[in-house]
């Protein structure tokens, strides 16, 4: 099992350089990947609207500067928020600029309340797993450098280039969000390197739908890696959280994103390199 870092607050002082600690910090213990939100304004279930929220990629380059092994990406990436073309050349530019590290982490979005205050539209839910599909469907498209164009049942590209192509090989990850049943896990099976779903009591239910979708398009279950975000605080016990980490392994949870909410939790990160890493990694 590999353990990465979640990132949804930014109410830290100084900023930039709380940041650069945390990453650095967490690189250095040995997680796998960081991975910002994508939100313009803070999500009610973490904090209140007025709290700082970066914008993703622009953090994401940022982070990529100031580190050298770590994944990056979002977790995840509302496909109604940027047109697909500009979030591929955003995902492409942050591969090469970070020597092969980026992620595409994407799901058909759900914040209603953020979209309509910021004026961006919020389309019907059928719509949007229409544009998710052709942002998936677009991405393998260029990143074969294919420029032939691209007509999707919502999006149409006459000439979708996007140079440089990414380093990573043969492209960057997808890791879609979200554990809808008919569409989204659908699109895991069809698509996706990886997934992100929540570790609640219907996780194992979800893996098994995942696992006929697979069978169903003929996909290897095995080659999908399966992660959760941590139902546990960074600053529990260590006994605790190597527990919850051995159920989810036996549930067939490959990855698990701990998230930092607080000052006490960047402390926590060297304990985690020292302490919880080294005893996961072999579940």
């Amino acid at each position: 099992m590999k353990a990465a870092v979640q990132i949804p607050i930014f109410n830290y002082e100084p900023l930039r350089d709380k940041l650069i600690k945390i990453v650095q910090t967490a690189e250095s213990a040995g997680f796998d990947a960081i991975a910002v939100m994508d939100h313009y304004f803070q999500i009610r279930n973490v904090g209140v609207p007025e709290e700082p929220m970066l914008e993703a990629y622009t953090t994401l380059g940022f982070i990529a500067g100031v580190t050298k092994k770590v994944k990056l990406g979002t977790l995840v990436t509302g496909v109604i928020y940027r047109e697909p073309a500009f979030l591929l050349k955003q995902i492409n530019t942050l591969d090469v600029l970070s020597n092969g590290r980026a992620f595409l982490g994407i799901g058909a979005a759900w914040n209603e309340e953020e979209s309509n205050a910021l004026g961006f539209k919020f389309p019907p839910l059928k719509q949007r797993f229409e544009m998710l599909e052709d942002v998936l469907n677009l991405a393998m498209q260029m990143w074969r450098d294919d420029t032939k164009p691209f007509n999707g049942k919502q999006y149409e590209l006459p000439e979708p280039m996007n140079h440089p192509l990414p380093v990573s090989k043969p492209h960057p990850s997808i890791l879609i969000g979200g554990g809808g049943e008919k569409k989204t896990l659908l699109l895991v099976a069809k698509y996706a390197n990886a997934c992100n779903l929540f570790p609640t009591p219907e996780l194992e239910h979800k893996l098994e739908v995942l696992k006929q979708h697979c069978r169903d398009v003929g996909r290897n279950y095995k080659e999908i890696e399966k992660t959760v975000i941590a139902p546990v605080s960074m600053t529990q016990p260590t006994e605790e959280i190597i527990e919850t980490c051995k159920g989810l392994a036996e549930k067939g949870i490959d990855k698990v994103f701990f998230s930092i909410r607080k000052e006490e939790d960047i402390d926590a990160l060297e304990k985690f390199g020292k302490e919880i890493i080294p005893q996961i990694k072999d579940l």
